[in-house]
């Protein structure tokens, strides 16, 4: 025969259990709100040492700035399903500006092409364009690597040589597509590719960038303009105007976060004394 059972449970007992849950509950709502709050400042962070790194290469020559966007990701915490921002950087491929030099050997890229140069490393790629005649020989850019033809790095002693009409310097002229003549003769054809997926490029420095080999697509739309080089493509003004916004918004995390401490302190010294 069944027979109906009860418990008897004292009240300060279950006085007891319902504080204990009620702190746990406020615990975990606080805990919560400081963990966003400190989410919140780490992606400022990173925001604030991307721009950091485009203000301090506003005078880089090639120089391609960076931009911070945010990507929602949901993930498992502690059981819960929390959604995330997480930040990410994306490449600005916008045209810099394309300054006059009058030195023949500096070469400036309108389009979205990549110089390719060699260095100790492998290949790389590169906007900056001031390039030079080794005393070996090869055309260099302004850090010594080799820049590349389509025959291999471009070796070009006789510039070095009076190798004119008369005695007078050799004459290099570069046309739109790349193409290089040395005292008006083809000498070979500036190797300039692409990379359609631009979040592929793992930056190297300043100026360069590494990417797969699978990843460059010889490029036929891009034009070559001898005697300029290409600035780099940060706004300072945008720059100095997003580094001010996100300083605030970090002051503001972290008073948000100072306070949310002191009222999980205040609660939990409060429901203590029950």
């Amino acid at each position: 025969m069944a027979q109906n059972l009860k418990v008897y449970v004292s009240e300060s007992v279950l006085t007891e259990v319902l504080l204990t849950k009620q702190r746990s509950i406020v615990e975990d709502l606080m805990t919560d709100g400081i963990q966003a709050q400190m989410q919140a400042m780490q992606m400022l962070r990173k925001a604030q040492d991307v721009t950091a790194n485009n203000l301090a290469n506003i005078n880089t020559p090639g120089f391609k700035g960076s931009k911070v966007f945010y990507r929602m990701v949901q993930e498992e915490v502690n059981g819960k399903s929390v959604t995330r921002a997480m930040p990410q950087q994306e490449l600005d491929m916008t045209q810099g500006v394309l300054e006059a030099t009058g030195n023949d050997l500096d070469m400036g890229i309108k389009g979205k092409g990549f110089f390719v140069v060699q260095g100790e490393e492998g290949q790389k790629l590169t906007r900056d364009g001031r390039m030079h005649v080794s005393n070996d020989g090869y055309l260099v850019d302004g850090r010594g690597a080799k820049v590349m033809g389509d025959s291999g790095p471009i070796y070009m002693p006789q510039y070095l040589q009076a190798g004119g009409k008369n005695g007078e310097p050799a004459k290099v002229e570069v046309a739109d597509d790349g193409t290089i003549r040395l005292n008006s003769e083809v000498l070979d054809k500036l190797k300039i590719v692409q990379v359609e997926d631009t979040s592929q490029l793992d930056r190297m420095g300043s100026n360069y960038f590494a990417v797969q080999q699978s990843a460059m697509i010889d490029d036929n739309s891009s034009r070559v303009r001898q005697g300029y080089y290409e600035s780099g493509n940060v706004n300072p003004l945008d720059e100095m105007v997003d580094m001010m916004q996100t300083t605030k918004m970090f002051e503001t995390q972290q008073r948000a976060i100072k306070t949310t401490d002191e009222m999980l302190g205040q609660v939990t010294s409060r429901l203590g004394k029950f």
